[in-house]
């Protein structure tokens, strides 16, 4: 049977044909982008990545009745500095339309979060509005990973690359990232601690990559954990998607940073 990821991989190999028959065409440069990087090395806050997420495998339905362009709309007036839309269809139910609509509704740099592992996948996501990709290192062998990497980079996208180990962080600091994002889920087994992102965090930091610490963030008291560790940033969905009051919600996320921030 596999892992969860190993599913979600499989199921995204069988997409690609249908993706390669739509494929965009895109000018060789995107010039146009809304930079994620530079808003970090500017912030003295930590910066949230809001997430909109209907459903996941480890939660199943999580609120299937928000609308993207309302619910963006929201986290741009709270104070979000970027916005993550899922763009997997099958285990997230998600789409690029639900990206296209995020992107007409607001300013922020906008991830396209899926399981990217083919650079068609990128072309979508590209012309569908985001600004940054997601490349998962458990999800990839390493030769794909550093051509997919440059590919992205090279058409003018921005990469938070995501690591759950120490061994996958080794591989992402190969590559130079300069985003670097530390997900408390383990992926095969969903298993969530913020522990994670305090046992990588110091590593991330000496290589000056900025650090975003992903799942499991609920509370103030998760925010300043990740934050006493050194993160930059938080991505945060699930919290966020079942809020009654996002303004105050993703208000009590944006902690002061501690100490010096990188440059």
């Amino acid at each position: 049977m596999g892992t969860i990821l190993d599913r979600i991989i499989e199921q995204k190999k069988q997409e690609l044909p249908i993706l390669r028959e739509t494929r965009p065409t895109l000018p060789s440069f995107l010039n146009d982008r809304k930079s994620f990087i530079k808003k970090l090395g500017n912030a003295e806050e930590i910066s949230v990545i809001a997430e909109f997420k209907r459903a996941s495998p480890s939660k199943g339905d999580i609120n299937q009745s928000l609308n993207p362009t309302k619910q963006a709309q929201q986290y741009e007036c709270a104070g979000a500095t970027a916005i993550s839309v899922l763009t997997d269809q099958t285990f997230f139910k998600g789409s690029y339309a639900d990206l296209m609509a995020v992107r007409e509704a607001v300013g922020l740099p906008i991830l396209c979060k899926d399981f990217v592992i083919d650079p068609v996948q990128i072309d979508h996501a590209a012309k569908s509005g985001a600004d940054i990709i997601l490349l998962i290192v458990a999800a990839l062998e390493e030769g794909t990973l550093v051509e997919l990497y440059q590919y992205a980079t090279n058409i003018g996208l921005e990469v938070l690359v995501e690591v759950h180990n120490l061994d996958e962080l080794q591989t992402a600091l190969k590559l130079g990232a300069k985003l670097i994002g530390v997900n408390n889920r383990d992926l095969k087994t969903f298993n969530v601690s913020l522990d994670v992102t305090e046992n990588l965090a110091a590593l991330v930091k000496e290589s000056g990559a900025f650090l975003i610490s992903e799942s499991g963030i609920h509370t103030t008291e998760d925010v300043d954990r990740v934050r006493q560790a050194g993160a930059n940033g938080i991505l945060v969905g699930e919290a966020l998607m079942l809020s009654s009051d996002v303004k105050q919600s993703l208000g009590n996320l944006r902690l002061p940073l501690v100490g010096s921030v990188n440059k």
